[in-house]
């Protein structure tokens, strides 16, 4: 009897002690767990892609056991980061075309467009990147010497906001137009003319008359994958592609069920066609661990730098001139009403202080005082006094590095007085209490790192202006992390499964070489990746 009591004994012994597989551990980081209290970490344990264990180096060593152990060597190591607003197919489908990003001149653009042309022999040149602020000569070009240069090829390229086009006369006669024979008027856009004649400058709603050659399924399929490496090395596991057709989120996918794209998708159904406005609400919201559609993504006006964003009063350095909205008024009550009938969420682009007026209008007659409701409004840029206190109950996602873009000429486009109310993310977050944070990319950079710099620091890499631009709005360390991450995730409905390093998420990580939470200010944008996990798995 006594035998058989000391083996039980044993094997109780050994079933307690014995310790719990894990697929990975993470030992000896400085991890920034981004729980609700915000706590630190040196440890975890990984186990079918979520985490199963998150303490000290003692407590996970004593309980779990891998054959695959990571020693951090002390990196700091944060959650996988959320890009909340940015153009994932666009960067990957800019990939494929010229890059006018950080052109000098006028004279540089056409360089480069000469110089692509040689190497890809376009049958229609397109292209992305341009913008004439960062020109001496800071004004709108023309396309004589684009039509110089490419008598016969069409050329179509947008400006770096996306709000403005440069085409030459080739363009114009491939979309059935010609430079005395356009629309007189636009609703939502302009055609810029001189002398009764266009310029070659499109904004907004006028770009749609351009006509250019869809781009094969091959192109389409290496620009995600391009996409992806791209963000993958800057630590994004997670990105909010704000306003995607239904073919291109189907063709997501599918690449993502092969396993050929492993980024995770907030998409955002681009709501400029009504037939896909009805599609996916008949539809449903369709979610898988990889691809989240639930939103709209809906354009209230146009940008600031092409002044196109609508503004209640004319622009301080144009007279007469307001910007406009993309839709009518009561285009707008329509798309709100139809979504708010539904489950999904809408997104709406709103720049000027006009736009965002009419926008929390309208989301408050369609959404009454319901809650939980998460719609966002996208960029929230310029706000006016008494329309703050309006986002209570709606989400500003906005993009930090537009203010240190911006803040060279934003001013000269609004005044003094306006621009007080522009780029207010901690007002914002004040009257929210979340805000979600995104680069716009590839409007801006992607770095994620750049981001963290313009909201914590609001200075450019060449630490311009000394003191910071508009400091009383800067985000503090941990906001602006919170914002990049868990705040990100909540946006998308998505904060029980990613957003911070807990028990029950995803396994989305991100190590660092340095720790952005304690380092000087100065040195937050050469922060680089190390290694980035999505699912448990290193994808960088």
């Amino acid at each position: 009897m006594k035998k058989i009591f000391l083996y039980f004994l044993t094997i109780s012994l050994f079933t307690f002690c014995k310790k719990q597989d894990a697929d990975i551990i993470v030992l000896n980081s400085n991890t920034y767990t981004v729980n609700n209290n915000f706590d630190k970490a040196e440890a975890f344990a990984i186990k079918d892609g979520k985490f199963i264990a998150v303490g000290t180096n003692d407590e996970i060593q004593k309980n779990y056991s891998s054959s695959n152990i990571i020693d951090a060597k002390n990196k700091t190591i944060v959650p996988g980061l959320i890009d909340a607003h940015c153009h994932f197919y666009g960067l990957g489908m800019q990939q494929q075309k010229v890059n006018l990003r950080g052109t000098k001149s006028y004279e540089e653009v056409l360089q480069k467009l000469v110089d692509f042309q040689k190497e890809k022999g376009a049958n229609f040149i397109t292209g992305r990147g341009w913008d004439q602020n960062d020109w001496e000569v800071k004004v709108f070009p023309t396309k004589e010497k684009l039509d110089q240069l490419f008598p016969t090829i069409p050329v179509a390229v947008r400006r770096v906001d996306g709000h403005a086009l440069l085409v030459n006369e080739a363009a114009l006669n491939y979309s059935g137009l010609s430079s005395t024979n356009f629309p007189q008027s636009v609703t939502g856009g302009e055609f810029h003319q001189k002398d009764g004649k266009l310029t070659g400058i499109l904004i907004d709603a006028a770009m749609d008359f351009i006509k250019t050659p869809n781009s094969t399924k091959k192109e389409v399929v290496q620009g995600l994958l391009d996409a992806q490496k791209i963000s993958f090395s800057y630590g994004l596991t997670t990105v909010d592609d704000a306003g995607l057709d239904k073919n291109v989120i189907e063709l997501i996918d599918s690449l993502q069920q092969v396993g050929s794209l492993k980024m995770r998708v907030y998409a955002m159904v681009s709501a400029d066609k009504q037939k896909q406005i009805d599609y996916y609400i008949k539809k449903g919201i369709y979610k898988t661990d990889r691809l989240n559609v639930r939103s709209f993504k809906v354009y209230g006006d146009g940008a600031l730098g092409s002044r196109g964003a609508a503004m209640k009063k004319p622009y301080s350095d144009r007279d007469n001139h307001f910007g406009a909205l993309i839709y009518s008024p009561e285009r707008y009550q329509e798309i709100a009403k139809q979504i708010a009938a539904s489950e999904f969420q809408m997104n709406t682009h709103a720049i000027g202080d006009s736009a965002n007026t009419w926008l929390l209008k309208t989301y408050k007659d369609v959404l009454k005082d319901a809650k939980n409701r998460r719609w966002r409004i996208e960029h929230a840029q310029i706000i006016a006094p008494e329309d703050f206190d309006k986002f209570d109950n709606i989400i500003p996602s906005v993009q930090p590095t537009h203010a240190t873009s911006d803040m060279y000429w934003a001013e000269d486009r609004v005044g003094n007085k306006r621009i007080k109310g522009a780029y207010a993310y901690k007002n914002l977050l004040s009257k929210y209490g979340k805000i979600a944070l995104g680069t716009d990319f590839p409007v801006e950079q992607v770095s994620p790192f750049l981001t963290f710099y313009a909201a914590t620091i609001r200075k450019d890499i060449h630490n311009y202006p000394e003191n910071g631009y508009q400091m009383e709005n800067a985000l503090t360390r941990e906001e602006t992390l919170k914002g990049m991450t868990v705040w990100a995730a909540y946006s998308n409905f998505e904060e029980n499964e990613k957003g911070s390093i807990e028990v029950g998420k995803f396994a989305d990580f991100v190590i660092l070489n340095q720790n952005i939470m304690e380092i000087d200010g100065d040195k937050i944008p050469e922060t680089k990746v190390i290694s980035t996990y999505v699912n448990g798995e290193k994808v960088y």
